[in-house]
Formats: structure tokens, sequence, C-alpha cells
């Protein structure tokens, strides 16, 4: 019988936010990060949980697949698993996934169906190949990249550097399928004590998440960082990037004088209430305003340079929504297409379509309009958690013939409603499949999800969803917003309308919802439109601060039932919590903190 589909695999291996794309005839089917899987946040480690999602949604075996794409930005895959065959590195392979590891097909595998690629060639691919454009420029900006000695693509003579410096920021131009780099930045490396640390390198996204360490005692804070930058004073803090006449990227050095309040833990301490709040704020303020400063002039130069009008971004530093903002309306781009994974969760579709493109020759026929590319949950999988025991008893779950009616009058009266439907969202972003939604009209409405349900920082924003054809009646800017990477002023005369979005200076990060790609959520917005004059909505991520989104329904199940989260609606269910579940829910959670603790002081056998 011949073979109906060409497959094409690509995956992200080893270091944070492992993943996989797979590919039916050059159209994504399938894209998963293991943390959704795994609960683990950034998971890192093997990547046959992601391979397993796809085919088994798919419906395909690993021999049905024609070509494996892959990315490791430490080593290239084949040295890094040859390396971890004989050196223990839990960070990248734990214990308890080393004979799994073993016994896969793709590990260790040597073979024409089997490429490693690159780490910056992987982001632009993940960007242009699935973009609207047919032509234009692509900008990947990010922590830290390939080893210069393992860069595949061709780049200009002129940008030299060592064969240990990293890829910092690349700069391509594209027509088609074809692809060319037009500037690489590098990074050298640093020396000393943490000399193997990205974030001590002198980079721009390098400089980001040392900034998020030095605050937050965590490099992966760039969010919280962008968040926390608008609290700060200007100018109180002496440059931290700087751009010299010829192009340069300065990095000034960091000293004892001016750096000496980084966060520590300590058990019992309130980050929020430490003397040195003032200072991050002032930091986090010029880490922020240096950061778009820079990327605002390279934008410039890429368009003078090439005379484009189609800009796409990928990289770690294309999810600051904030400096993507000012991108869009000043860097002089007609268009600006962000893809949805920038970060390294987006490797895997980048890696998959250089299979796709530049392995087997094919054509671009994808765009990506939506990143709903999780499997589908069946309203069976659903019923079966609903009808778990310890669930049934603490639960009243109605199925509604209008679902969108019933939960948009919900929302007016001020509920919070975890919002499960069709397919999981790839990247970061709720996009309003996995979403905890909340009536933006009132100002304490912030509030109450930071301390009773997200337990995160009071500082931290949340995102509006918008009709796209009401888009520019609320928020300033013609730029589409469809991923929640662009943050834009919110119109003067809606600030009190919709006070629990606005940020301290006054933007959102909006999502534009259209009716083709998300038809269940324009709806929804559509009913509490009439209901309340306001076609917004508050979105954010189905979690708690720690956890990945939601991926399945017992994720959302678990969720609901230990936040503050008034209603769960999975599909055209509606599910509140009964007067059991005051009794019932505190001896779930003694049972489940002992439970923990036993596993986490048990010796092995």
């Amino acid at each position: 019988m011949p073979k109906k589909h060409t497959y094409v695999l690509g995956l992200n291996t080893y270091d944070h936010d492992v993943s996989a794309c797979l590919l039916r005839d050059g159209a994504i089917a399938f894209a998963i990060a293991k943390e959704r899987i795994t609960r683990a946040k950034h998971a890192s480690g093997f990547y046959k949980e992601v391979i397993d999602y796809c085919l088994e949604a798919e419906g395909i075996a690993l021999d049905d697949v024609d070509l494996v794409v892959r990315n490791c930005y430490i080593l290239p895959v084949p040295e890094m698993e040859e390396r971890l065959v004989y050196f223990d590195a839990p960070g990248f392979l734990p214990e308890f996934e080393r004979d799994e590891a073993a016994k896969h097909p793709l590990y260790l595998k040597h073979s024409d169906k089997v490429v490693t690629i690159s780490h910056h060639l992987a982001h632009a691919y993940s960007a242009f190949a699935v973009s609207p454009f047919e032509e234009g420029v692509v900008m990947i900006v990010d922590g830290v990249g390939s080893y210069r000695s393992d860069v595949m693509e061709s780049f200009p003579a002129s940008d030299t550097a060592t064969p240990l410096a990293r890829e910092s920021e690349s700069y391509y131009q594209f027509n088609g399928t074809t692809l060319e780099c037009v500037k690489k930045v590098w990074m050298e490396p640093d020396r000393g004590f943490l000399s193997d640390e990205f974030y001590t390198m002198p980079g721009l996204g390098a400089l980001y998440s040392r900034a998020s360490t030095y605050i937050f005692g965590d490099w992966n804070k760039c969010g919280e960082l962008m968040g926390l930058a608008p609290y700060g004073r200007r100018d109180q803090v002496k440059h931290l990037l700087e751009l010299t006449d010829d192009g340069k990227l300065h990095v000034p050095h960091w000293n004892a004088t001016d750096f000496k309040q980084p966060y520590v833990f300590e058990p019992g301490s309130n980050w929020e209430k430490s003397p040195a709040m003032r200072h991050w704020e002032d930091l986090a303020w010029r880490t922020q305003d240096d950061t778009e400063n820079v990327l605002l002039a390279r934008a410039r130069w890429l368009r003078e340079t090439t005379g484009a009008k189609n800009l796409c971004m990928a990289g770690g530093v294309a999810l600051n929504c904030v400096a993507n903002g000012r991108l869009a309306r000043e860097a002089g781009f007609e268009n600006v297409w962000i893809q949805p994974a920038a970060g390294d969760d987006g490797i895997a579709i980048g890696c998959a379509y250089y299979g796709w493109l530049e392995i087997l020759k094919q054509r671009r026929a994808f765009v990506m309009d939506h990143a709903y590319v999780g499997r589908r949950y069946s309203d069976q999988d659903a019923a079966k958690e609903l009808q778990k025991f310890l669930v049934r008893i603490q639960v009243d779950a109605v199925r509604s013939d209008n679902v969108c009616r019933d939960t948009a009058k919900l929302l007016a009266d001020q509920k919070v409603i975890g919002w499960f439907q069709d397919r999981s969202e790839f990247g970061p972003r709720a996009l309003g499949n996995r979403s905890l939604l909340a009536d933006p009209r009132k100002p304490e409405m912030k509030d109450i999800l930071n301390s009773r349900v997200k337990h995160r920082q009071a500082f931290r924003p949340f995102a509006p969803i918008v009709l796209s054809e009401r888009m520019k009646d609320i928020f300033e800017g013609e730029e589409d917003s469809p991923f929640m990477l662009i943050a834009k002023p919110v119109r003067p005369e809606w600030r009190d309308k919709i006070p629990a979005i606005v940020h301290v200076d006054g933007t959102a990060r909006v999502q534009t919802v259209r009716e083709e790609t998300n038809p269940m959520l324009y709806r929804l917005l559509k009913e509490f439109e009439a209901l309340t004059g306001v076609p917004v909505l508050i979105n954010t991520s189905f979690n708690i601060k720690g956890e990945p989104i939601v991926e399945a329904p017992q994720d959302a199940v678990n969720c609901f039932l230990t936040t503050g989260v008034d209603h769960l609606v999975i599909h055209d269910t509606i599910v509140s919590k009964n007067a059991m579940h005051k009794v019932v829910a505190p001896l779930v959670n003694i049972y489940t903190d002992v439970r923990t603790l036993v596993a986490s002081t048990a010796q092995p056998a």
C-alpha cells in the first residue's frame, strides 16, 4: 500500500524547553513542549515524551517518519549524546531517563534520515518558513546560540570570531525558500568564575538574563523583568548596553560598586518587601530601555541595508512584547511577524522546516496563522476526569446548550473562569484554549487573579484579548497581534473602562482574536460585548506560578480544584465547586503534601 503522507519531525533536545514538531506534507500537524506533558517547567532531558505525543496524535510510528532534524544549542546532538554516555549531567539527562534513552532508536543514531542543525539557523527557519511573506528579513536575538565552530550557514567574512564564540544575534534575508545570513554578532567566552554561564557574556539577550538573575535569582525570569521595568525611574542606572558608531555592541563590565544588591533567597524572606526593590526597579528600567534602543537600531539598519518591507522575528528576545511594539511602530517595516513560539521550544518548528525546505527541497505552502497545534481531547476524555471519585464529590458539572452565552454571564458577574477548549497552544502564551479569563472592567480583578489564583507578584500585568475588528478602537497602533507578542498603548478614553489590563505605563500586551482562527473564543467575546459593551477580556495562562500551562483535562481539573478559580468550562460543560469541596480539598492537599515529602526523602532501592 503506497505511503499517504511525507512526515518530518523537528526536535529541540536536552536543554530547556525540549519540544517536538511533526510536519505532515509541509504543514504543522502537531507540536508540543515537554513541560506540558511532564508538568516540569522548561523541562529538559530526553525527548521520548514529545515524540510519542506527536506520533500518537497522528496515529503513526517512528518508522513512518521520513526525516528527523534536531538541535541542541550546547553541542551538535551526536556529540552531546556521546558525551552523555560517559558524563553524568542530570540537568541534561537525569538518571531516571538514562535507560529510556539507551533503548530509544534515535539515541546515538547516525543516519542520513537523522540530521542536526545549528541554533540560530533553526530559529530563522521557524520564523520565515511559516510567515505570510514571500520575501523579507529575519531577526534572531537570544541568550546564546551555537559555537562558531558548529554554525552551518555562511555569514559575512567581516563578522569574525574565535571558534568558541557563541551566537548572540543573527540577521538574514529570505526570498521564497532561499535564506542568506547578512550579519552575525558573536559573544566571546568569558573567563573565570561562572565562565560557562552565557549570562556573564557580553550579548544583547545575555545581558537581559544577567539582570533577571540579579533581580529574581533566575536567568529565565525575563518576562517578570519586562513587567517590573515600568516601575523604575529613568536614568538612575548607567547604560548596560551601547552601540558604537560603527555598530559594535559594547556591554560594560559590572562592578561591585553599582551592582552589590543581588537577590539571594533566604527562608522566610519576602522578595517584594526587600530594601533593594527601588534599585531593582531602576535596573529593570535601564535593562529594558537599553534593549529596546539596541533592537530598534539593529532593525533600522537591517531595513536600510536590505530595503526589505517585511520583518520576521524569533529567538527568546522576540518574546519581549514591549520592544516588539516599538519595532512595529518605529523600525519602518510595513509588516512585522513574530513566531508565537519564539523561544527554544520553537526550535522544533525550525528544525522541521529546515528538513522540509532545505533537505527534501519542497516548496513553502503553509502559513502559521494560529498556534493551536496540540492534540484534541474528546468529550469522553473530559468526562472521565470529572467522574473520578475525588473530583465527582467536589463538583457540579452541567452541560450548556450555549456555553459562550452562559460563560459570558459568569464573567460579567466577576467570576474567574478556567477555559479549556480544543487544541492547546504551542509557545509560552495562553492564546485562548488553555486560559484563565476574567472581566477587565474593575481594577481589583488584577489583584484577585494575582493573589487568589496565580500566586505571583502584584506588579505583574494581565493581558487583554480583544475582537480583532475592535482592536484599533481601544488600542493604539495598526499592527495585528494574534500571538500576544506586541504591547500597545491603551487609548485614554478606554483606560478607565478596562483598568485591570492597563499596565502602569498605560500599555497592554494585546491578543487579537479572529473568528476564522478561534471561533469559540470569538463567540465568547461577542457575547460578553453584548452584555457589557466591552469587547475585551482578561486572558492569562491556565496555571499557577511555577507550573506549565495545563495541557490535558486532568491538568485543568487539578488546577481548578487547587486554586481560587470559580468555574471550569471544559468544552460545553460548566463545572462548579460544591459544598463538599471545602471539606475534601484540604484533606487531599494534606495527603499530597505527605506523599511528596515521603517521595523526596525515600532512599533509592
